[in-house]
């Protein structure tokens, strides 16, 4: 059989594995064996470049017990290292006589290293790692080996990509309901443990962590000691009482800064409460720009957090502040205060989830806007970017308002998007999102969205409405259309199925979606704004951007509205056609 032939061979061979899961360690274990296959390797190493760390997060799989392990190497030390940097391959069938090998990956990895063959991996036009084949059972590594694994590289590249798009869509909507699930509880116990334990648990999920414990600050005696702790020794039980400034803890607690430890050996601040600890990262626990805490997690990997697992300890850390506060106020009768702080943390979330500009795309004219009533409540919508020339648009509102509406919203938009990524037809989207909406709200909640894909190249807007107000689709005569075609709000229902429809847009047309704090605002005779209202003043000013026109509106419902009229939240996105 030919080189040629054999190397069609492995690629096919290749293909049917990397396609086989999506799942990303599952994936990385079969590029490392697939590496040691190809090359006729004693082992392998892959690492996925992560610029925001000052080491290189490996995986080392040995094909003498087939074990697979994480090693932490300094950045831009050893072979791997010299290789992401340079993008270059590298043959060295003599390590030892080579200046770049990092000698004490010997210890590391547990294997002697006689030669090494290494590429990097490039995926969508950027450099996202390094693989490397070690040692060369029978003979030296040579072009042919080269080649051959040059030749699987984009497979591989793709393949890890796309499964680290998966892994983070997963991680972003499992990151949004265990935060819904905080949420929850919070508004249900003034049981500090019971709570605590709920985050620590989720951020055994999302983050990971070999021994966790929150500390309060004691202001009165000067020091941060636990309220609770989990995975260490009851012997350690002390640790902590710690002085303001001291160890790691006490330096978060004095200063209001959050650190990441990779190595805590190299950390002077470092008091050691757990022998098996490689890595630490310490956040405070802020209210009101107090510091009244401190979330720390320990690691028995070295750099085992990174910027990341410090936004989501940061958000959790949140909850805790809320709690613990909650809990000092109710012993202090100041409900009222504690309930507008969750407001106000609330809806700083809530903003968070809003695009930050309207999409410029060639031919179309199109803004959204989000005006808050000023309590948190369950409006939203957003434009998200699909593949070229194609453009999702939501617009969605949660039955109820307050912090439960805006967690709902929470975990529709993360489902929302996890099912995007995905790539399902939108009927399809909004199937599984209702399922998940269903599974994961109290009886009674509920959703109604619309969301729907622009195709600019072919003038195509293909759509869904889950029970929400009818888009008025404004024809380039005046005549207007109702976008009506869909199913039941989500949530109502577990299997439901949605009906999808697309339509031609021509210059001159356009569409308005708005939520119903625009058509119930009410003047002083009890008369809502409603949609023929709505609809003259669109047909009246059609001439405007779609930006100026959003402004009209509102600055009409808000002329309109009776001033004893408490105002829902005003949500609209408009899509004109140039």
């Amino acid at each position: 059989m030919s080189n040629q032939t054999k190397i069609e061979k492995l690629l096919l061979h290749a293909a049917r594995m990397l396609n086989s899961t999506l799942e990303y360690e599952e994936l990385m274990r079969l590029v490392l064996e697939l590496t040691v296959e190809a090359t006729g390797a004693e082992a392998a190493l892959v690492y996925r470049l992560d610029r925001d760390l000052e080491v290189l997060k490996s995986r080392f799989f040995d094909g003498r017990d087939f074990s697979v392990k994480f090693l932490a190497l300094p950045r831009g030390q050893g072979i791997i290292g010299w290789v992401a940097e340079h993008q270059e391959p590298a043959i060295l069938n003599d390590v030892s006589s080579d200046a770049r090998f990092y000698r004490e990956i010997e210890e590391i990895g547990g294997i002697k290293f006689r030669s090494i063959l290494a590429i990097p991996l490039i995926g969508r036009g950027q450099m996202i790692g390094v693989i490397e084949a070690i040692n060369k059972s029978i003979g030296d590594f040579d072009e042919h080996d080269l080649d051959t694994l040059v030749g699987l590289a984009n497979q591989i590249a793709v393949a890890i990509d796309n499964a680290r798009l998966y892994r983070e869509a997963k991680h972003e909507a499992m990151e949004r309901q265990l935060l819904y699930e905080v949420g929850k509880k919070l508004s249900s116990t003034l049981n500090i443990d019971e709570v605590l334990k709920l985050i620590l648990d989720s951020l055994q999920k999302v983050v990971g962590f070999d021994g966790g414990a929150v500390f309060l600050i004691n202001e009165e005696k000067n020091e941060v000691s636990t309220v609770y702790s989990e995975g260490y020794d009851n012997a350690n039980e002390e640790y902590i009482k710690l002085k303001i400034g001291q160890g790691l803890v006490g330096w978060v607690a004095k200063t209001g800064e959050a650190v990441i430890v990779p190595d805590v050996s190299k950390d002077a601040r470092y008091v050691s409460a757990r022998a098996d600890t490689k890595s630490e990262i310490v956040s405070p626990i802020k209210i009101d720009g107090r510091i009244i805490g401190v979330l720390n997690l320990e690691s028995n990997r070295p750099s085992a957090f990174n910027k990341k697992s410090l936004e989501l300890i940061t958000a959790f850390a949140s909850h805790g502040a809320i709690t613990i506060e909650r809990a000092k106020l109710h012993r202090n009768m100041l409900e009222n205060q504690r309930l507008q702080e969750q407001l106000d943390i609330a809806r700083q979330i809530q903003v968070t989830f809003l695009p930050k500009e309207n999409p410029r795309i060639p031919g179309y004219d199109i803004a959204g806007v989000n005006i808050p009533s000023g309590e948190v409540g369950g409006d939203y919508f957003d434009f998200i970017k699909i593949i070229d020339h194609h453009t999702g648009i939501a617009i969605a509102d949660v039955a109820g308002k307050g912090i439960p509406a805006s967690l709902i919203m929470a975990s529709f938009r993360a489902s929302l998007i996890a099912e995007i990524r995905n790539n399902y037809a939108i009927r399809v989207i909004c199937k599984k999102v209702n399922s998940l909406i269903y599974e994961s709200v109290e009886r009674g909640n509920y959703v109604t969205a619309v969301y729907g894909v622009l195709d600019s190249k072919n003038d195509i807007f293909t759509f869904s409405n889950c029970g929400h107000n009818h888009p008025i689709m404004l024809k380039a005569g005046g005549r207007v259309e109702f976008l009506k075609e869909g199913g039941l709000a989500l949530g109502i229902v577990q299997d439901t199925d949605y009906e999808e429809r697309p339509i031609f847009l021509q210059s001159g047309e356009m569409i308005l979606f708005y939520t119903d704090g625009v058509t119930e605002a009410k003047n002083k005779k009890g008369e809502d704004f409603g949609v023929e209202r709505l609809i003259a003043l669109i047909r009246k000013s059609r001439m405007l951007s779609a930006p100026a026109l959003l402004q009209k509106i509102y600055d009409e419902v808000k002329s309109f509205a009776a001033e004893t009229h408490i105002f829902d939240d005003l949500t609209m996105v408009a899509i004109k056609k140039m």
